[in-house]
């Protein structure tokens, strides 16, 4: 399945071109310059290695260019094989890319009035597109190609898919693994081993935060013996064929506190609220308002501190962000996290993650796992 879902992603490449294209045009932009990355594989269907050697996928209204180093000429050969009509310049590690860079430019016509580059890309990667374009107006690329990410086709779904089943077995290794005396470490060695046993490698983040550590949103993953008693934070995420996983559990080394079961008890009612308002036309501010609506009627809404989610795909974080102001309304394909938390300072702290999916009729989530409490 996978296999065939990849080369139908590739496929799709030139229609989400198209679409660039489209939108380059109704906001008079000139070129798009994109960098080995997300943005760069979600173009073409493949990125090369991202080193100091700069590379670029250059989008202009009537031509595509590829800026190569040489060493990876053969590789993009073959991997971009679906768009013959590239125009490729490349350049060895003696002479430098920029007369490779000025060959681009002659060829890829047209003045360049405005110019979007990606918005991670490097300083010196800049500069070079500065000296190559010295007229074009710089602006980020992110306000034409995050409108396109953010809708997910089939292709896009079935691979998040896949790579949610690999980050359930993560959570069920690393659960597990939460007995008395196991470190912080040890358990993120589970789920690590879990995830590329299940096809997924690249391990993004094993997040494991024991006792007190759980009061901490963003903790460390560090060499905390896990006490009985404690509540455990498993927060892990890996990327599959290009598509990334995210979810958050919580385990139990033994019998919950009552306080433990009631906070969770809150927080999972937290995820329905905001999983229940999910439909196409709901702005996202209102997906975060009914998580944040509960916790704050249970009479904890200080210990919430964060957004209630962020979209997923290509990278672990990406638009949109579901915040109590953010107006985006959301459409049939996006993908975001829901994920409300309640953090007690010295004490512990609970956060139930789904991975929603907005529907015609509502949202589907991807993870088959129960968001009860899981006890060792």
């Amino acid at each position: 399945m996978a296999d065939d879902v990849v080369r139908q992603f590739r496929r799709d490449a030139q229609d989400r071109l198209r679409r660039l294209r489209q939108a380059m045009e109704a906001q008079r932009v000139d070129l798009v310059a994109v960098p080995p990355g997300p943005n760069f594989f979600y173009l073409a269907g493949f990125t090369p290695k991202p080193d100091e050697r700069p590379s670029f996928l250059l989008l202009a209204p009537e031509a595509v260019g590829l800026l190569i180093p040489e060493l990876n000429l053969e590789q993009c050969r073959n991997e971009l094989s679906h768009l013959p009509e590239a125009v490729v310049a490349s350049y060895g590690d003696d002479e430098g890319p920029q007369r490779a860079m000025q060959a681009l430019s002659s060829r890829l016509g047209g003045p360049v009035r405005r110019l979007l580059v990606d918005d991670g890309m490097r300083a010196d990667f800049f500069l070079l597109l500065r000296r190559t374009w010295p007229g074009g107006e710089p602006g980020l690329a992110s306000s034409i190609i995050n409108p396109l990410r953010m809708v997910k086709s089939p292709a896009e779904l079935t691979l998040l898919s896949e790579s949610a089943a690999a980050a359930d077995q993560a959570v069920r290794a690393a659960a597990g693994a939460c007995r008395p005396g196991a470190t912080e470490l040890d358990v993120a060695a589970k789920a690590q081993d879990a995830f590329r046993r299940a096809g997924a490698p690249e391990v993004l983040f094993t997040s494991i935060a024991s006792g007190p550590n759980a009061a901490l949103p963003h903790h460390h993953t560090g060499a905390r013996r896990i006490a009985p008693g404690d509540g455990v934070t498993v927060d892990v995420g890996a990327r599959r064929n290009g598509y990334c996983s995210d979810i958050t559990r919580v385990v139990c080394a033994g019998e919950p506190s009552r306080e433990y079961a009631e906070v969770h008890r809150i927080v999972d009612a937290a995820v329905r609220a905001a999983l229940a308002a999910i439909k196409p036309g709901v702005p996202c501010r209102e997906v975060d308002r009914a998580a944040r609506a509960v916790i704050e009627e249970a009479g904890y809404g200080p210990y919430f501190v964060h957004r209630t989610g962020h979209g997923l795909g290509l990278e672990a974080h990406e638009a949109p962000s579901v915040t109590s102001t953010n107006e985006l309304v959301l459409e049939e394909g996006m993908v975001f996290t829901v994920e409300p938390g309640i953090y007690l300072p010295g004490k512990f702290g609970i956060r139930l993650e789904e991975v929603a999916v907005v529907t015609a009729t509502g949202v589907r989530t991807l993870s088959g796992l129960s968001r009860d409490i899981l006890t060792v």
